[in-house]
């Protein structure tokens, strides 16, 4: 099964080459699109990398006085080399969905992490827009993470230019990922839901995407709730902090819980047979990703940064984003099952057209 997926069809290697030795590297384009887009892939990290780096060496360029970024000591030094790392991991990234040895590295090596960094980059595309949207507008308070604190944390300009990075990254990455699926695994996404063959697994299927659609009420509620001005499950600090930018990020919160059920339960169920595969296959892609991976991030930063009483998380934030992970790693589970039940089923008729031939 893994040897399939490395060749980008449903058919073994030998199957496709007629001779039972193994065929050469799959065909390679790279136009101009693709080249252009790794450059700006590659471009869009350095401004976050050039900061990080900065503030590694002792800078203070964007860290206004007072801010707690000056006393972060060996631990923040810690965190800004490990997002370094992360960024750089969009460079690698970059190249492997660009180049023609991209194509055989094992499957789980790319779909991983540009899983992650679809979780990661998707909230910061999605909410930073529409919060300068806000603003422009005149919505009450919308302001920079920290600016409405009463310690100051990062210089406005800090953020337009860190989060315009990151949206770049997310729309050059997300662009080459998509004509490299095309290239490598097309004949896995294509065709409409009822297409679809029965499968032996589906009932297990359904009962995985009710689980996971169920458990998603929980961070579905709590961000609603959040969204609607309910300080339920907030720490004191951030509650007082809210802002317009905080409204936003939450109600994105909430669409992408909603995504991620629609889409996990619409592959689950086929209900909508007309429907394109691409689209909940997308839908649960997206939602499941921003829902494991921003939940795990929020954790991590929630316990990174408890310090004083009012900073702490609290349980029910605790909770809110443990049981988000464990519905967006449900999504993603059960997408994997799909995807490699779906490249056995297309090698089936590979392997038996040569014993139906000799019959003949």
């Amino acid at each position: 099964m893994t040897a399939n997926l490395h060749t980008g069809t449903g058919v073994p290697p030998e199957a496709r080459t007629g001779t039972g030795a193994p065929p050469e590297d799959p065909p390679y384009r790279d136009g101009r699109a693709r080249s252009v887009l790794r450059v700006v892939a590659i471009a869009s990290c350095l401004p976050y990398v050039g900061l990080k780096t900065a503030w590694m060496a002792g800078s203070r360029l964007g860290i206004p006085d007072g801010s707690p970024l000056l006393d972060g000591g060996t631990a923040l030094a810690v965190a800004n080399g490990a997002t370094v790392l992360m960024d750089g991991a969009v460079v690698v990234l970059a190249l492997l969905l660009t180049r023609p040895w991209g194509l055989r590295v094992p499957a789980w090596l790319l779909v991983l992490p540009m899983w992650v960094a679809s979780g990661l980059l998707l909230p910061i595309m999605t909410a930073f827009p529409v919060q300068l949207v806000v603003r422009i507008l005149g919505g009450g308070g919308g302001r920079p993470v920290g600016e409405g604190s009463s310690e100051p944390f990062l210089d406005p300009w800090v953020f337009g230019v860190v989060y315009g990075g990151f949206i770049v990254q997310g729309l050059a990455l997300g662009s080459l990922f998509a004509l490299y699926a095309r290239e490598r695994w097309g004949d896995l996404w294509r065709g409409r839901l009822r297409d679809l063959p029965e499968s032996p697994t589906a009932p297990a299927l359904r009962a995985t995407a009710v689980a996971a659609a169920s458990a998603a009420l929980v961070p579905g509620v709590t961000h609603l709730l959040w969204a609607a001005g309910s300080t339920t499950g907030l720490e004191p600090a951030r509650a007082a902090d809210r802002t317009s930018d905080f409204y936003v990020l939450e109600a994105v919160s909430l669409l992408f819980v909603v995504v991620t059920a629609v889409g996990v339960l619409l592959l689950a169920f086929r209900r909508t047979g007309g429907l394109s595969l691409r689209l909940p296959l997308v839908l649960a892609w997206c939602g499941s990703a921003q829902m494991a991976c921003w939940g795990g991030w929020m954790s991590l930063a929630g316990l990174m940064g408890a310090g004083e009483a009012a900073d702490r998380p609290t349980a029910a934030s605790m909770v809110t984003y443990a049981v988000q992970m464990l519905a967006g790693a449900l999504v993603v589970t059960l997408g994997a099952y799909f995807f490699a039940e779906r490249a056995a089923a297309r090698s089936v008729p590979a392997r038996d057209a040569p014993h139906e031939s000799r019959r003949s």
